[in-house]
């Protein structure tokens, strides 16, 4: 069970279980029923050296083959991106969108951005100034409004793209536990040599920019449009390339601030 979503998982062989179930969503919890919505098989190659058959790892879902392949880690990989993003796209009555999350001073902070927008290091910059870690995949937004963690390891690329699960506390930094309300939401992507020059969105792009990167936004899109107005009903929405992480959280970070400050005085 996950975010109320039942989905079953089998596998051929014991062994395999383990590193099945680690590559779960997070916050995964047994479910009582022998009932489930999305079924998933995994199939443990033999890799044995000694033998002449290689038989190879495949993953299922319900009937449908996902992967085949000789990598054992290449088929959970496949197995953990689809297994999270079937649970982003039919888990109700949450929202899930393809976003960084942190907080900070008590709200959230929301990077919306796809796979190589650089939301993941942008995350791991924040965190590494101080904000408390929520995700860096989905920004999970109940009916209120609030976000609530999703605190996988963070997947930092190396030079080579290929990612590396590393977490949080590995950076000196620290999981949420606790929903919160969106204090800012970031629409950035990493461009060499650009500098940080944000632009506020009107409330109607700043929903668009959300409902872009939001996974059941064709399945269910009546959802999407209830939920997401309420997550950003007060806060700014920034938009614009920028440069180096490291450079950006800090400007990140002090725009909050003065923005909470401003709200306070008046």
């Amino acid at each position: 069970m996950s975010y109320g979503l039942r989905v079953g998982v089998r596998v051929n062989n014991r062994k395999a279980l383990p590193y099945v179930l680690e590559r779960l969503p997070p916050g995964w919890k047994p479910a009582k029923s022998p009932v489930v919505e999305h079924l998933y098989s995994v199939i443990m190659g033999d890799n044995d050296p000694t033998s002449n058959v290689r038989r190879l790892n495949l993953v299922y879902w319900d009937a449908a083959r996902l992967v085949s392949s000789k990598d054992w880690n290449e088929a959970l990989d496949v197995f953990e991106s689809q297994v999270q993003l079937k649970v982003a796209e039919y888990a109700r009555p949450w929202v899930f969108v393809h976003a960084g999350v942190v907080g900070w001073r008590k709200t959230a902070i929301l990077i919306p951005g796809l796979s190589l927008s650089g939301k993941t290091t942008l995350v791991e910059h924040l965190v590494r100034a101080g904000a408390t870690y929520y995700s860096d995949e989905y920004a999970v937004v109940d009916g209120r409004g609030r976000v609530h963690p999703y605190a996988r390891p963070l997947g930092i690329r190396g030079p080579d793209f290929r990612q590396v699960k590393v977490p949080v506390d590995q950076l000196g930094g620290k999981a949420g536990s606790e929903p919160l309300r969106v204090g800012l939401v970031v629409s950035t992507s990493y461009r060499a040599g650009s500098k940080w020059r944000p632009r506020k969105l009107s409330a109607g792009r700043a929903v668009l920019e959300l409902l872009a990167n939001t996974v059941c936004a064709r399945s269910q899109p009546e959802l999407a449009l209830t939920t997401l107005p309420k997550a950003i009903a007060s806060a700014p929405v920034l938009k614009s390339v920028r440069g180096e992480a490291e450079e950006t959280a800090s400007a990140i970070l002090e725009e909050l601030d003065s923005t909470r400050t401003f709200a306070a005085e008046t």
